[in-house]
């Protein structure tokens, strides 16, 4: 049998691909963070379904549930919030599972940054203007930084900068990209993007660790940074040019 990590979305319960939906449908056993995933994805859940809230568990007790349903023929949708390309430590969960045998798929979801942009209504590659999208985050009780992937470093080419897992941070984040970007930088703060208690703040390097407090928001929000938040200036792109040989 199979185990299913699947991207379950930003929040919005509606934001989940066909596949996904149908490999929730199918599995007997789910396996989800109670605090991120939305409750409405488990009601599409098979009758009878287990299901395991794995935000108080270990690593080792989330791998045990897996090879267990595996052991006993039962598939498993894995969710994951967002895609889990991303920061979803799925990684050390394929590991563990390649060393007990037990196959594995991945299904894609909408990436908290996506919909963050969709939200904002702005696109992160702009041309002629930004057509790099940094995706990073900053420790601070996580797991450390490699040598290299700092904010000054990653922000030496000013592109479209998106931050995961720092709002937390908001004002060392802030310092650390003044250099490279400037005070006026544009600055865009979305809380719960695609939820019912979305929140958005926008502004500038210079404003918005104050706009972010004054919000109280502390978790579960992305940063993104970059002049493609504000652009309205800007070439059109060769895509649909009049030019282009089609």
């Amino acid at each position: 049998m199979t185990v299913h990590f699947i991207g379950a979305g930003p929040g919005a319960a509606d934001l989940i691909t066909v596949r996904g939906q149908r490999l929730i449908a199918s599995s007997p056993v789910c396996l989800y963070a109670g605090a991120l995933v939305p409750v409405e994805l488990l009601a599409m859940c098979p009758a009878g379904a287990k299901l395991v809230d794995t935000a108080e568990l270990n690593l080792d007790e989330i791998t045990a549930e897996l090879v267990g349903a595996h052991s006993r023929g039962l598939d498993v949708a894995r969710l994951h919030s967002g895609d889990p390309s991303v920061y979803s430590a799925m990684a050390e969960q394929m590991r563990r599972l390649d060393a007990a045998g037990v196959p594995y798929d991945v299904t894609p979801g909408v990436p908290a940054f996506a919909a963050a942009a969709a939200s904002l209504k702005r696109e992160l590659t702009v041309p002629g203007l930004a057509q790099t999208v940094v995706l990073t985050r900053t420790s601070a009780r996580a797991t450390p930084m490699p040598p290299g992937e700092d904010l000054g470093s990653v922000g030496r080419s000013r592109s479209t900068m998106v931050l995961h897992l720092a709002v937390q941070r908001i004002d060392e984040v802030v310092a650390e990209l003044l250099p490279n970007y400037g005070p006026g930088c544009p600055v865009a703060v979305v809380a719960y993007a695609s939820r019912a208690d979305e929140v958005i703040l926008r502004g500038t390097l210079a404003d918005i660790a104050d706009q972010v407090h004054d919000a109280g928001i502390k978790r579960t929000a992305v940063i993104i940074v970059g002049q493609a938040l504000s652009a309205t200036e800007f070439i059109d792109s060769h895509l649909y040019s009049v030019d282009r040989s089609r």
